[in-house]
């Protein structure tokens, strides 16, 4: 690799310090690095946190300064150039920027040198549905949390799988993740944790309100279906689909998600110097 585009979040490196270090070392070793700041939003347009029209067509590869939430926003913004992502992460070891500030040059060298794996991360499209109508979409590379808009409540679900009746249940909310995903926020609500190489999907109720809930593990191509029903005495609720934490649509009693693998995944530049194992066992402290 020698053409790359760097993604920054300011909140990580605020003096833009490490930005400028990473640029200079790449520019002596002959490689070309444009800068793109994340992190300003639009209030309306096509990206979220990063404007993908700043990237230059000979790009080969975006690198991520800030951690594992800013290359979980970038994704979704960038995903559609197909670029592999390379995360630093400026805080506390990562599982999708797994670079620390300490080995950022033999980070950079291996990938001039072309001593890299680029593994494929699968991502979810979410279709939100009111009376068979679309009324918004989005793409997540982690999960899809379906939660209440408002006062501390239970919200009752019903869950399909390819068209067919699963279950239902009172809950706090429910999320819907990639393997990606499982070390987020499913992992905090009980759920497994699954090798981000794999493709599947797998529903994690939150705080459901019967003691027979558990995680579901559900094979990529199925379609799963979650409808948000009536609040307390039959009242109207109103939910929240929210976007690996990101943007959300609202929802309401009677409003349907159609959750399914998406066609674009994220490429993750792999170096193969810690695998999964080896941080999964650093994050949970085990010798």
């Amino acid at each position: 690799m020698r053409n790359f585009f760097m993604i920054t979040n300011a909140q990580k490196d605020p003096d833009w310090e490490i930005t400028h270090k990473i640029v200079t070392y790449l520019r002596q070793n002959h490689c070309v690095c444009n800068v793109g700041e994340g992190g300003k939003r639009k209030n309306k347009g096509s990206y979220h946190y990063t404007d993908a029209d700043q990237i230059p067509e000979d790009a080969e590869c975006i690198i991520v300064l800030g951690g594992d939430g800013t290359l979980l926003q970038a994704a979704r913004d960038v995903v559609h150039r197909q670029l592999p992502l390379f995360g630093i992460n400026m805080g506390t070891l990562g599982y999708l920027a797994e670079v620390g500030k300490q080995s950022i040059y033999p980070a950079l060298d291996q990938m001039i040198m072309g001593d890299y794996e680029i593994e494929q991360r699968m991502m979810l499209k979410g279709s939100v549905y009111r009376k068979n109508e679309l009324v918004g979409e989005d793409i997540a590379l982690n999960d899809i949390v379906i939660g209440r808009d408002g006062p501390l409540r239970v919200i009752g679900f019903k869950n399909y799988v390819n068209e067919e009746y699963l279950n239902s249940y009172n809950a706090d909310g429910i999320i819907v993740s990639t393997p990606t995903g499982s070390t987020g926020y499913s992992l905090s609500a009980g759920g497994p944790i699954i090798s981000p190489e794999a493709r599947m999907m797998m529903i994690t109720p939150l705080a459901a309100h019967t003691l027979n809930s558990r995680s579901i593990i559900l094979p990529a191509e199925d379609i799963i279906k979650v409808e948000l029903g009536p609040g307390r005495r039959q009242a109207e609720e109103r939910g929240l689909a929210n976007f690996d934490g990101d943007t959300t649509i609202a929802m309401k009693t009677g409003d349907k998600i159609v959750i399914r693998q998406s066609e674009m995944s994220t490429k993750i530049v792999k170096l193969n110097r810690m695998s999964f194992v080896e941080v999964l066992r650093q994050k949970l402290g085990s010798n």
